[in-house]
């Protein structure tokens, strides 16, 4: 098997933890190697580890997502949800051959009329239009081709089912499972009474444009940050690939929410 690593903060390489994963592969026979940017993607790699938080994992989805090669995430970070798994229980079970693989969309912003110096198209979590100064936006949306009202409010995100749980779920958007096949529109800041999360199948297509009288406005996918005119139209739907993500046998998305999120935490929930 052979392996690539991607570490959010350079430290973590002198972190015994990391030190332990990688002796630990390497004396069971995996070739194993470090990829800090894309370039140095060996070919005939068949996973990478991110080492980091939730963060670091978006960085290697950046890396190494257009080539279909699987990503397990090794927490070394804060909240963890992305990257769930702990350095101990790393080694074992993917020398031991117990993951599996699930596939997470991602989504394809297009950008009219514009050449972005280097613009990646693609997000995990969300995509989002922003204001960039104090005024709100007034923000018009479709969805193929069908106008919904104008969102007046401080920015607007397309969201995955991957991304319920991130930015989504911080401005009241719903959670929904990874493997459901839905974009969540939910404005941030809504300065609309009657204007509330909007679920959409992920096959449609959705259309924005902002408006703000600063002239410009910040256009994010995941956590990459570009200023855009104002006025500018942004199409977003599915990104032609998935995002291949290994999940080990120890893990799902419900114990995921317990653990991180403290889902249905509640005196009344406790076992006698």
């Amino acid at each position: 098997m052979k392996i690539g690593y991607h570490i959010g903060n350079p430290s973590i390489s002198e972190n015994s933890r990391f030190k332990e994963v990688i002796n630990g592969l390497e004396a069971g026979a995996v070739e194993i190697y470090p990829i800090p940017c894309r370039e140095s993607l060996q070919s005939g790699t068949d996973m990478v580890l991110s080492f980091g938080g939730d963060g670091t994992f978006l960085n290697t989805a950046h890396l190494v997502s257009e080539e279909g090669i699987p990503i397990l995430g090794v927490n070394f970070g804060r909240l963890g949800f992305l990257s769930e798994n702990s350095p101990e229980n790393v080694v074992a079970p993917l020398l031991a051959g117990e993951y599996t693989i699930e596939e997470r969309a991602m989504l394809r912003a297009d950008v009219s009329g514009l050449d972005i110096p280097s613009y990646w198209p693609y997000a995990l979590n969300e995509i989002s239009l922003h204001r960039k100064s104090a005024e709100m936006l007034g923000i018009d949306a479709s969805v193929n081709g069908m106008r919904l009202p104008t969102y007046w409010a401080d920015g607007l995100l397309v969201a995955t089912a991957s991304g319920s749980t991130a930015y989504n779920l911080s401005v009241g958007g719903p959670i929904c499972p990874p493997d459901t096949k839905v974009m969540l529109l939910t404005p941030v800041a809504p300065h609309n009474l009657g204007l509330r999360p909007l679920v959409v199948s992920d096959d449609k297509e959705i259309e924005l444009n902002a408006k703000s009288r600063s002239g410009a406005l910040t256009l994010t996918l995941d956590n990459r940050t570009y200023v855009i005119p104002s006025g500018v139209t942004v199409s977003v739907k599915t990104a032609p690939f998935c995002l291949k993500r290994v999940n080990l046998a120890m893990h799902s998305f419900i114990d995921a929410l317990r653990s991180r999120f403290f889902w249905g935490q509640d005196v009344r929930n406790m076992p006698e």
